[in-house]
């Protein structure tokens, strides 16, 4: 047991330190609603990008857009071809870069995520159409004469007729070029102009170069020995039909990473019932207004955030939380836009509208996470961008080695060589790698009440060695209830509760809580002190009437030189049972020993036992004394914890573990605890805490389970280990593909790889990618 107590005190963190959310609905208490993006309060642009086509598409317009003065950081998605933008810079400037980089953008003016989500849908399912009728026309040129080709006759010139039929045929293919392929040969000459090459640039030479050297043959055969007479019209139109089904069967494959995102949206109401003048009227949910009252009947969604002002019921809250159980729901009580309402009738005032609802913030904040990525993506954006010169230096090789060392007719095998080295290290599939898992990793996540900031967080939450719990509000409920009073003098119960109270009504500390809400549940009002202060790490002094109270742990006791010997064994034996013993002084004379329990959460140990079967080290950080620490650890099956720490120590435990060599997870719901969560690895929130913690996390549980953290560690390591397939798939494909496609099995066993099977190989590549991410979408976290 790493157990580093100091002595046998009691409550260390009181009052100011680990404050707690009221029930009242002010801003303060906003948790989930205020700061779960607070990186919106930096300028955000959005800009919807057409003409990438592949990964170093991406770092072209990433380098492009950082480049402009203002940009602090500028992350593009591939797969959805959207690029948030982060700073101080004018929505034209960033438009600019990236028509000067050779690609169109535009801003993303929808007013709200379902608009986003439905212009995207038709701009997809327009794009997707035009790929099925781009690659049909193609596939209708090119299968006719592959068939022949493969059939019928030989795809040579020896005849005026044949050259006559030929280039007929020619031409047509050229029409296949102009019109299905126009995109491709677009994109390329962006590039061309831009002194960069991508996707589009590697099609355009391997189609070009086939279709040119077909007319060379058609035009001029005399020029050319007989056996090099051979056409490759099918190989152009084959390739460009095939490129064209593969990115339709992409674009169709990928609507279904955003599931997730549009589930989200699909709960938010079109309309709300307000009260206006006395009167129900139903409104469009745009209309309604901060202050509004709401009416909302069992069975029906809460339409905008707000607090409870009549009524009674149990909302359903696992849409956004994961959490099964509906939650009783009273006068005072918030209730959050998306969730449904069970059972009773209730009216709530409008607090929070619009995009400003949690609802919203957790969609923003899903699709920006969506937008980010991991370290590991990162690194298939800096070999993209190297990855289509070597290629076309390759070709260029293959092609000389052919002309100088291979058999006759030695231009033709040179030709198609080249061509399928181009067509079959397209990096479509690279890019798609990281960004398809990402989308639905991190929707999968928010689905399970887990909201993940970046895909930095999303990464090195699969890597953490250790975890860091705080105990009160983390692993116990956080809402203590008073056990005991041990009554020391000539004061009575009544009494102690009522001083006690007086001196706790203005501290926000769950331990003052359970005092004041004791005291209240007896009757017992508190009064107004005066000359209240906090002592750091020991307790709070004041004055009522012309008593002096002091309440607090044995440390505040000893420093006022109060005898508190008689009763240090009872507070050990509180403490024995994870009761927090507290001591209260009136007039420098022990009046009582006030025990306080916070009881466990009641999946605390599965949850933690999940943690420890996985392979992560537990350790439980606590303010409280030794012997409270102790049977709180024993009881979850904790062996590590560490009692009477400081607020500013927890980041020095968290730095103290990182210097051992353990990548460390911290979760805590206080404001003592966000130093260490913003030290940590990845600092988890629970998202019932204060708005503080959660800022400084980097993911947040919406519910106060546990299993909410070992399902985002599971999730974490189920999307990297997709990306990490993904990506070995695409490396593989292309290490693989390019050599043989250069001919090194020509030697050994005479084959040679066709231009028309390596661009089915390409498309496909991407469908693949596409497809294995969607697995994601039906991996489920095992809680046991």
């Amino acid at each position: 047991m790493n157990n580093v107590s100091k002595s046998n005190t009691v409550e260390a963190k009181h009052a100011c330190c680990k404050p707690k959310n009221t029930t009242q609905p002010d801003a303060s208490d906003d948790k989930i609603t205020n700061n779960l993006a607070s990186n919106d309060r930096q300028s955000e642009h959005h800009l919807i990008v057409d003409g990438a086509s592949c990964a170093s598409c991406v770092s072209k317009i990433e380098k492009a857009l950082n480049s402009v003065e203002g940009v602090q950081s500028a992350e593009m998605n591939f797969a959805q071809r959207t690029v948030v933008v982060v700073g101080n810079v004018a929505d034209a400037s960033l438009i600019s870069a990236v028509e000067i980089a050779g690609y169109n953008a535009k801003i993303d003016t929808s007013e709200s995520e379902e608009e986003a989500v439905d212009e995207k849908d038709k701009a997809d399912a327009k794009y997707y159409k035009k790929l099925i009728r781009d690659m049909s026309i193609a596939l209708l040129i090119g299968v006719p004469l592959m068939i022949y080709g493969l059939a019928i006759g030989e795809m040579t010139v020896t005849t005026s007729t044949e050259r006559l039929v030929w280039f007929s045929v020619g031409l047509l293919t050229l029409g296949v070029m102009i019109f299905s392929g126009k995109h491709f040969y677009i994109g390329a000459w962006h590039s061309f102009k831009n002194h960069s090459a991508n996707m589009d640039t590697l099609i355009a030479l391997g189609t070009g170069t086939a279709w040119i050297y077909s007319m060379v043959v058609v035009a001029v055969p005399d020029l050319l020995p007989l056996m090099a007479r051979h056409i490759y019209f099918e190989a152009t139109a084959m390739i460009i039909g095939l490129i064209n089904l593969g990115l339709a069967l992409e674009v169709k494959a990928r609507g279904k990473t955003s599931e997730a995102i549009k589930r989200l949206i699909g709960l938010q109401s079109k309309t709300a019932r307000v009260i206006r003048d006395n009167k129900d009227i139903d409104i469009p949910i745009e209309n309604v207004l901060l202050d509004d009252l709401v009416r909302v009947r069992p069975g029906e969604k809460i339409s905008v955030d707000g607090v409870v002002t009549e009524g009674h019921t149990a909302i359903d809250e696992s849409m956004l939380t994961g959490e099964p159980m509906p939650v009783e729901k009273t006068q005072g009580d918030k209730v959050v836009a998306g969730t449904i309402n069970k059972s009773g009738s209730i009216v709530f005032k409008a607090t929070r509208v619009g995009k400003d609802t949690a609802l919203a913030q957790i969609i923003n904040m899903v699709k920006r996470a969506q937008n980010s990525k991991p370290p590991i993506g990162r690194m298939a954006d800096v070999i993209s961008a190297y990855f289509v010169p070597v290629i076309m230096i390759i070709a260029v090789l293959s092609a000389l080695a052919w002309l100088n060392f291979g058999p006759t007719p030695s231009i033709a095998f040179a030709i198609v060589s080249a061509t399928t080295v181009l067509i079959i290290a397209c990096p479509c599939a690279l890019g798609l790698a990281t960004p398809m898992s990402v989308m639905v990793g991190v929707g999968k996540a928010a689905e399970a009440g887990v909201l993940i900031r970046n895909g930095e967080a999303l990464q090195s939450a699969s890597t953490i060695t250790t975890m860091i719990l705080d105990k009160t509000g983390t692993i116990t409920e956080g809402a203590p209830k008073v056990t005991d009073v041990l009554v020391a003098n000539k004061l009575t119960r009544e009494e102690v509760l009522m001083f006690a109270a007086s001196i706790e009504a203005g501290s926000e500390h769950p331990l003052a809580m359970a005092i004041v809400e004791s005291a209240k549940e007896q009757g017992i009002e508190p009064k107004k002190v005066t000359g209240f202060a906090s002592i750091a790490g020991q307790g709070v002094e004041a004055k009522l009437d012309d008593s002096v109270l002091l309440f607090g742990n044995e440390k505040l006791m000893a420093k006022r030189g109060i005898n508190i010997e008689a009763f240090i064994d009872k507070a050990q034996a509180f403490a024995e049972e994870a009761k927090t013993p507290m001591y209260f002084a009136v007039n420098n004379e022990l009046a009582a020993v006030i025990a306080v329990a916070d009881p466990i959460k009641s999946d605390s140990i599965e949850a933690i036992k999940r943690l420890q079967n996985s392979g992560i080290r537990v350790v439980m950080l606590t303010g409280d004394n030794r012997l409270t620490a102790k049977a709180i650890a024993e009881k979850v099956g904790i062996s590590e914890y560490v009692a009477e720490v400081l607020p500013e120590d927890k980041a020095k435990k968290v730095v103290e573990l990182q210097s051992d060599g353990e990548i460390v997870g911290m979760t805590g719901d206080g404001i003592n605890d966000a130093p260490a969560l913003a030290q940590a690895n990845v600092g988890f929130a629970i998202g019932t805490g204060t708005d503080v913690a959660i800022e400084s996390a980097d993911i947040t549980l919406m519910r106060g389970s546990l299993h909410g953290l070992a399902d985002a560690i599971a999730v974490s390591k189920a999307t990297l280990s997709n990306i990490r397939q993904n990506l070995f798939g695409a490396f593989i494909y292309n290490v693989a593909g390019v050599p043989i496609a250069a001919g090194v099995l020509y030697p050994f066993f005479g084959l040679l790889l066709s231009p028309v099977i390596a661009g089915a190989a390409m498309a496909f590549s991407s469908l693949t990618v596409v497809t294995n991410a969607n697995r994601l979408r039906f991996f489920k976290a095992k809680e046991h």
